[in-house]
C-alpha cells in the first residue's frame, strides 16, 4: 500500500475544547478518500456527533487495519476512555493527559509508516502543564518524539506564509535562540516548505529581529552579525533569500506578491499578521519532521466549546494541506 492510500491520523485535541466538534463537522463534509482515523476517546467523539446532530456513528477500532472508511462512520482508535465525560471549557490534568496520549500514539503510527500524516486538533497548554507534561505545545512534542533536531512552524493562509525561528518561549529567550544555526535551519525549512506547497523557486524574505532591521547597527547588531551572514550562506546554497527586512513592513510586501514566504524571528512577529487575516483559513504546518503534520491555526476556544457553533474551516483546510504535502513527499522520494 502506497503512503497516499494509508489512513490520515486525526488527534482529538483537548476534550473540553472545540477539537472534537470541528473534527466531526470537517469529516462530515469530507470525501471518502480522506480515510481518517480519530485518535482519542470514543465517548468524547460520540458526544460531539450528538451535539452537532450529524448522521454519523462512531466505530471503535481494535487496530487501524480494521478501519473500513464507510460514509457516515467516524472511526476512532481509542487512546483513552473517560469514565465520566469532562465538562466543556475547563482546564484539567485529565484532559491534558488525554490530549497528549492521543498525540503520542499518532506519532508512533506515523513513524512506523502506518498513517500518511497527522492532523492535530487544538490542545490547551495549561492543561498539559497541570498534567505534569513538560512540553509547551504541539511543535515541541512532535520534534522530541519525532526524533528531529531542527523543526519549524510554518503558518499559512491564502495570502501569507511564514516560518518561525523560535516558537513557544519568552521573548528574552527567543532573542537568545535567534543564532546563526537557528537562522540557517529556518531559512532552509522555509525554502523546502514553500516548495512543498507548490512554489518551485520560492522567494524567501528574512525579517530583522530589531526595529527597522537594526538600522545599520543603531538599534542592535544581530542583523549585521548573525542574520545577514546566514542569508549570504543560504544564497550560496541556491536559496533565493533576501533581507533582513524590517518586521513592520515585510509581511505587507509579501502580501503584495514581492515574496513567497517570510522567516519571522519570533512567535508574535510571525503570527500576528497571519492571524490578523483571519483564523478560519489559517493552517499550522510543522516542517522538518519525518512525517506530515498540520493543524488549524487557532486554539481550544473554551468560551464557545459545547455550543455547536465552532467553525471547522481551518481544520478542513489543514486536512487539504496534509494531503498536498503527502503528494509532495511522494514526488520528492521518487
Amino acid at each position: 500500500m502506497g503512503i497516499a492510500e494509508k489512513p490520515l491520523a486525526i488527534t482529538m485535541g483537548d476534550p473540553s475544547g472545540i477539537g472534537p466538534e470541528i473534527i466531526v463537522e470537517a469529516l462530515y463534509k469530507q470525501t471518502d478518500d480522506v480515510k481518517p482515523i480519530v485518535f482519542g476517546c470514543p465517548k468524547v467523539m460520540e458526544r460531539a456527533v450528538t451535539l452537532l446532530k450529524r448522521n454519523m456513528v462512531v466505530r471503535v477500532l481494535d487496530q487501524i487495519d480494521d478501519a473500513k472508511f464507510l460514509h457516515g462512520v467516524l472511526e476512532v482508535m481509542p487512546t483513552n476512555q473517560f469514565a465520566l465525560l469532562p465538562s466543556f471549557g475547563s482546564v484539567s490534568a485529565e484532559c491534558g493527559q488525554a490530549a497528549y496520549t492521543a498525540i503520542v500514539q499518532s506519532i508512533k503510527y506515523a513513524l512506523a509508516g502506518r498513517v500518511r500524516g497527522i492532523v492535530t486538533a487544538p490542545i490547551h497548554k495549561e492543561a498539559l502543564s497541570v498534567a505534569g507534561i513538560g512540553y509547551p505545545g504541539h511543535t515541541e512534542i512532535l520534534a522530541d518524539l519525532g526524533g528531529t533536531e531542527h523543526v519549524a512552524m510554518l503558518l499559512a493562509n491564502d495570502e501569507i506564509r511564514t516560518v518561525l525561528v523560535s516558537v513557544h518561549c519568552a521573548l528574552s529567550e527567543a532573542i537568545k535562540h535567534a543564532d546563526y544555526n537557528a537562522q540557517m535551519a529556518a531559512i532552509r525549512l522555509a525554502h523546502e516548505g514553500a516548495r512543498a506547497l507548490g512554489i518551485s523557486q520560492p522567494r524567501v524574505a528574512v525579517a530583522g529581529l530589531n526595529p527597522h532591521a537594526g538600522e545599520g547597527g543603531l538599534f542592535g547588531r544581530e542583523e549585521i552579525e548573525i542574520i545577514s551572514p546566514a542569508i549570504k550562506t543560504a544564497r550560496q546554497e541556491g536559496i533565493d533569500a533576501s533581507g533582513p527586512w524590517p518586521g513592520d513592513t515585510v509581511f505587507m510586501q509579501a502580501r503584495k506578491g514581492q515574496f513567497d514566504i517570510v522567516v519571522a524571528q519570533y512567535h508574535d512577529q510571525g503570527l500576528i499578521p497571519v492571524k490578523y487575516m483571519g483564523l478560519e483559513k489559517g493552517v499550522n504546518i510543522t516542517l522538518g519532521l519525518p512525517f506530515v503534520r498540520t493543524s488549524p491555526d487557532h486554539g481550544t476556544a473554551f468560551d464557545i466549546a459545547g455550543q455547536g457553533i465552532a467553525d471547522s474551516a481551518s481544520f478542513e483546510t489543514a486536512i487539504g494541506y496534509a494531503n498536498q504535502l503527502v503528494k509532495f513527499k511522494m514526488k520528492d522520494v521518487t
